[in-house]
């Protein structure tokens, strides 16, 4: 996500092809999502996965491989939805929860026998006919209706199903695609998607990975879009509005899917057509683009930010090129890469925002040096200084400017101890070997210090934890 404080303005498958789309998610996963379960109860999932800065985002006891949404949009606002979650038990459970909030439920299959609902607050708990096993496979069908509204976030910012003039901005960083679908919706659980989305004739839906297809059948277009890559659920999207579509092939092969409100079209133009070059050089410091498909949503929304939704990042207005760099370096950092905890933001925010500064460092701006310098210079009273990067303390703080300056402050120091032939060695590693999962702060040490073969603990315990303004040296 680009910071506001940065940007003022911030179908169904064949069984063949989903058992294609199932078989690209980690299992791994499982373990990750296992430990949620509340101590002794042993049957019960539990009603978060345990994110201690949003305790009930997520939840415990299932990982959900795959999801198909289908949706029909209407222009007064409401949305009628199916989803349909094809998840496997992490142990032994007689009930499970849902993440949803503010649409009306219809009803709850699981495994095509209908099963109890309850609703208490965003969780919609699910009590099957017959307990599930550990390690059993099994499908929940959720049908579902209402006019989505979207939520407001500790910071005060809103995110999820944000209503426009013309159709929705939505972007779900970091609890909103609750807003919308029934969703395991925490970083820790990443799926593959099919989203079929029908809207008025004249509107456009735009969603993650590939179109596969469009459909226009009286005064109704459908949309059917599949994104094969694992997916953390606020990087999805489902987009509407009036568009003008480009599509084409850059010269790596990559599929590129660009829609711009035409009020924005005049600024937003001359950028995108950037993105090829943005994701050529983006690839040379970081590793081969991880997915198939690329593109741009640029929506005429004024919500404050933009977003890295997964393969096609969300932009409320004309972003200009650091923007973009950023957004497109969250596809790396963030994206292919995940979080298991929102306190580890700045695995993703100070990534993306050392990108800009290598982006400008190259292209006849200001040197990554020269750019520390200047925000080493503010007294230490300064709000970069408020709070550690490492851990900001509540879900307030993840998008603050010590998420994104002090993260890529970190880096920085990093590059400078042990050059830039290891440093992007590091990045490199790092991208390929989590691609498609996650990632810690530890994890991200152990690797650098492996990398470098130098002890680096005091150099990220002052960067990333301190609190208060560092010392330089």
């Amino acid at each position: 996500m680009t910071s506001p404080r940065r940007q003022p303005a911030r179908r169904r498958t064949t069984v063949l092809g989903r058992r294609a789309v199932l078989a690209t998610v980690p299992v791994a996963v499982a373990a990750l999502l296992g430990a949620a379960g509340p101590a002794g109860a042993g049957t019960t999932g539990a009603a978060g996965a345990g994110d201690p800065y949003f305790p009930l985002s997520g939840n415990g006891g299932y990982h959900v491989r795959h999801y198909d949404l289908t949706l029909r949009y209407q222009s007064d606002g409401r949305l009628d939805g199916t989803a349909v979650l094809t998840a496997r038990a992490t142990q032994p459970l007689t009930r499970f929860d849902l993440d949803l909030k503010g649409l009306t439920v219809g009803g709850v299959k699981v495994d095509r026998t209908a099963a109890g609902v309850k609703r208490s607050g965003q969780e919609v708990v699910v009590t099957p006919r017959h307990a599930l096993r550990a390690g059993q496979d099994f499908k929940v069908t959720v049908t579902y209706h209402g006019t989505p509204k979207p939520v407001t976030d500790p910071d005060g910012s809103a995110d999820g199903w944000i209503p426009t003039d013309d159709g929705a901005f939505v972007a779900n960083e970091p609890q909103g695609a609750m807003t919308w679908f029934p969703a395991n919706a925490h970083p820790k659980d990443k799926s593959s998607y099919d989203f079929t989305i029908t809207v008025p004739k004249g509107r456009t839906a735009v969603a993650n990975g590939n179109l596969l297809g469009q459909r226009t059948v009286k005064g109704e277009t459908t949309f059917r879009w599949r994104e094969s890559r694992p997916m953390a659920a606020y990087l999805a999207t489902a987009t509407i509005g009036d568009f003008k579509v480009t599509q084409y092939t850059t010269r790596d092969g990559i599929r590129v899917y660009d829609a711009v409100d035409p009020r924005e079209a005049k600024a937003a133009t001359p950028v995108l057509k950037q993105l090829p070059s943005v994701l050529e050089w983006e690839s040379k410091l970081f590793g081969p683009y991880p997915f198939t498909s690329a593109g741009s949503i640029v929506d005429h929304a004024k919500v404050g930010y933009a977003l890295e939704t997964q393969t096609r990042p969300l932009y409320d207005s004309a972003p200009d090129i650091l923007t973009l760099v950023h957004e497109s370096a969250h596809q790396w950092f963030g994206d292919s890469v995940s979080l298991t905890s929102w306190k580890d933001i700045w695995l993703n925010e100070g990534f993306a925002t050392y990108a800009e500064w290598l982006y400008s460092e190259q292209h006849g701006g200001a040197s990554a040096q020269k750019t520390f310098d200047e925000l080493y210079a503010r007294p230490a009273g300064n709000e970069l200084w408020a709070y550690p990067p490492g851990d900001p303390g509540s879900g307030e703080n993840i998008f603050g400017t010590p998420v994104y300056d002090r993260g890529a402050m970190a880096l920085h120091q990093l590059r400078k101890a042990v050059g830039d032939r290891e440093f992007f060695a590091i990045l490199r590693a790092w991208a390929a070997e989590h691609r498609d999962g996650h990632g810690t702060t530890a994890q991200f040490v152990r690797l650098a210090e492996k990398k470098s073969g130098k002890p680096l603990d005091s150099l990220f315990h002052t960067w990333l934890f301190t609190k208060g303004k560092p010392n330089k040296a």
